[in-house]
């Protein structure tokens, strides 16, 4: 087996068993029932927003030194991040407690840069590619996995919702072991890189790169200028992390909507509905990357922004509604949508990068995401907000994508009679002369 291959072997397993985690869908569930006497409204306004601004406050540390140590040691601490957040939703009981863990939390999804990053400094540009479908296709299948089992674990009544955080507790200890067989990559893409203005070696032997703390930010310099500096970047960056904000809030806060519209306050089919939003966004994200997103990019950014308006619409709808097939139903083509629309965004961004940039980029276009996020938590969740309950938030979160969807489309349409306008004026001073 080729060493590439048994890196992305590795790497995929890691991702598997760090995705197949049960717990996930019925989290809510249990922390307003079995975990303590803890009621929705603090779970969404006391504990949820701890875990947003942790993963902000985390995710820029830990943006600064994976590159630097090299990622291995940053996705073994994640591994050791998962095993201790799942320990504390299993043996604590305080909405203390909960905060804490929510740092844990913070540093597990901040960690994902690590992961998604590691691929590109330790195997060859050739592959790239092929072992990013691999990775994808590996996340993908632990949380659709993850949902079909809790699912099925729940409507059998094999095991209740504290039961469940075992399981996966169990799978973070596994990727813990797959985490610590991977091996270290030898330099860094930034302070290990070699610098243009050193000279040759002797005889035309190639040169070890060295540490350098000027040169990495001389190149994390040259990277952020160039790219930002083209408008195609810079536009279709925006969208994204205008877009990513939105659905990191939709799917965070899913549950408590779930809770409040299902009979009984017991919204059973939580595990099915996931896994199927994670299979049908699966299928819309190879979709997306079945097109050429490059090619007439102003008609692509047109349509996905009127995706964005229909996402609107089903949140909007899904707030109101008294029935939870609806709102089931809204939230599995909400997946299903978002995940072709972002994936032709990151396509389109990709595909106008330099080289190397790409975990940088997409780490800061996360960043501002994130950013973004977290202001939308304190006015939307917060107390010291406005303090929404459910139903309110999420028609604040259509509201939201319809908005993004306006601005974009009334931008595109605004350039196309600019645009024509200026042809039209060519046209006459041509003439006239």
């Amino acid at each position: 087996m080729k060493n590439w291959l048994k890196i992305s072997l590795l790497l995929c397993t890691f991702g598997f068993f760090r995705e197949l985690r049960p717990s996930e869908p019925y989290v809510s569930e249990y922390l307003a029932g079995d975990y303590g006497n803890l009621t929705s409204e603090q779970i969404y306004q006391d504990v949820y927003p701890f875990g947003t601004y942790s993963v902000l406050a985390q995710l820029v540390i830990v943006f600064l030194i994976t590159d630097l140590v090299r990622y291995k040691p940053v996705i073994v601490l994640s591994a050791l991040a998962g095993i201790v957040l799942f320990s504390m939703l299993l043996w604590t009981g305080t909405v203390q407690m909960l905060q804490v863990a929510q740092l844990f939390f913070g540093f597990f999804t901040a960690a994902e840069v690590a992961y998604y990053t590691y691929m590109y400094a330790k195997v060859d540009k050739e592959q790239y590619q092929i072992v990013t479908g691999h990775t994808r296709a590996a996340i993908l299948s632990g949380k659709f996995l993850g949902g079909l089992l809790a699912q099925i674990l729940v409507s059998t009544e094999s095991m209740n919702f504290r039961e469940l955080h075992y399981i996966s507790l169990a799978t973070q200890l596994i990727s813990l072991a797959v985490s610590l067989l991977l091996p270290g990559v030898p330099r860094s893409l930034y302070f290990y890189a070699a610098s243009e203005k050193e000279p040759p070696a002797p005889g035309g032997e190639v040169q070890t790169a060295k540490f350098s703390v000027t040169n990495a930010f001389r190149l994390l310099w040259f990277h952020l200028v160039t790219s930002y500096s083209n408008p195609v970047v810079l536009q279709w960056s925006l969208w994204w992390a205008l877009a990513t904000c939105g659905q990191i809030q939709v799917i965070s806060y899913i549950q408590f909507l779930w809770k409040e519209i299902a009979p009984d306050n017991q919204s059973l089919y939580n595990g099915g509905v996931e896994a199927l939003a994670t299979l049908l966004g699966a299928i819309g994200a190879i979709l997306a990357g079945l097109l050429n997103s490059n090619k007439r990019r102003s008609a692509y950014m047109l349509g996905i922004s009127i995706c964005a308006a229909v996402l609107g619409a089903l949140l909007i709808y899904a707030a109101r509604t008294q029935e939870i097939w609806v709102v089931y139903v809204n939230y599995v083509l909400f997946c299903a949508v978002f995940f072709f629309i972002i994936t032709v965004a990151g396509a389109v961004v990709a595909g106008n990068l330099v080289e190397d940039s790409f975990g940088l980029i997409f780490g800061i276009n996360t960043l501002v995401g994130l950013l973004l996020q977290t202001i939308l938590t304190i006015v939307v969740v917060e107390p010291v907000g406005f303090g929404l309950g459910p139903r309110d938030q999420y028609v604040v979160y259509g509201s939201y994508f319809l908005i993004l969807a306006g601005i974009y489309i009334i931008s595109i349409v605004f350039v196309k009679l600019c645009g024509r306008r200026k042809v039209s004026n060519d046209g006459n001073v041509a003439y006239l002369t």
